[in-house]
């Protein structure tokens, strides 16, 4: 809105709150799709929104500044079936159709598998998908896995040969579900060309959240836009004491 359009405004509040959602709405975000969960992990208690499978892994922190929820170590957790071991979910949110943005910063050493993960269409420990960002790709690694019931299996039809996690970076991560067509897009900080796609409507609304198989890593200044949401309690995994 430029200044003219401001002085034409008949309700001046209006108006600054029209350009307040405007600036905070990110480039790309669908029509009817609203913010419904936002975390900048300003507190500390921001960290009881999650359940995780394994709450002493996880703590809040401050690296330069910025504030996140940091996976600091090993989760003391085995999957029933071959799967990542660090999770945490937004607790009591189920999303359909979203774009789930946040910055990540992964943590250890450089190897062909380091990797963050990005969970959605979260159902059970034994159904889910995740997304593994990791240095190199192979056939467990760097991909868009489906877990139902089964070891993980790569579902994505597009991906690159790996991502460039460097040491003490921040990195721009979305994430982007269709149920309609099964589309899901992942985006790693070049928001505008996708990393790696896939199709799939094995499931339905899930729990959203992040971790690593087997590494660790940081994340912060989460947002996840959708045209709704749904409560529904989470009946799995634990939240911090």
């Amino acid at each position: 809105m430029d200044l003219r359009s401001a002085r034409l405004c008949a309700a001046p509040l209006l108006c600054l709150a029209s350009l307040v959602s405007g600036a905070e709405r990110s480039a790309g975000i669908p029509p009817g799709y609203q913010l419904q969960y936002e975390e900048k992990f300003e507190r500390q208690s921001a960290l009881h929104d999650f359940v995780m499978t394994d709450p002493a892994a996880w703590r809040w922190t401050r690296t330069n500044g910025i504030t996140a929820l940091e996976l600091f170590r090993q989760s003391q957790y085995q999957p029933a079936v071959r799967s990542p071991v660090n999770i945490a979910l937004i607790a009591e949110k189920s999303f359909a159709d979203f774009v789930l943005e946040a910055d990540l910063m992964q943590t250890s050493q450089e190897y062909g598998h380091r990797d963050m993960c990005l969970f959605f269409g979260f159902q059970s420990p034994t159904n889910f998908y995740y997304t593994h960002l990791a240095s190199a790709a192979d056939d467990h690694a760097h991909n868009i896995f489906i877990v139902n019931g089964a070891p993980r299996i790569r579902i994505a039809t597009e991906t690159t040969q790996g991502v460039n996690w460097g040491h003490g970076q921040w990195h721009k991560i979305r994430l982007e579900r269709q149920l309609a067509d099964g589309s899901i897009k992942v985006y790693f900080d070049d928001l505008t060309k996708p990393i790696m796609v896939a199709k799939d409507k094995t499931f339905g609304a899930g729990y959203v959240g992040f971790g690593s198989f087997d590494d660790t890593g940081m994340a912060a200044n989460i947002r996840v836009w959708a045209p709704a949401v749904q409560t529904k309690r989470t009946e799995f995994f634990r939240r911090l004491n």
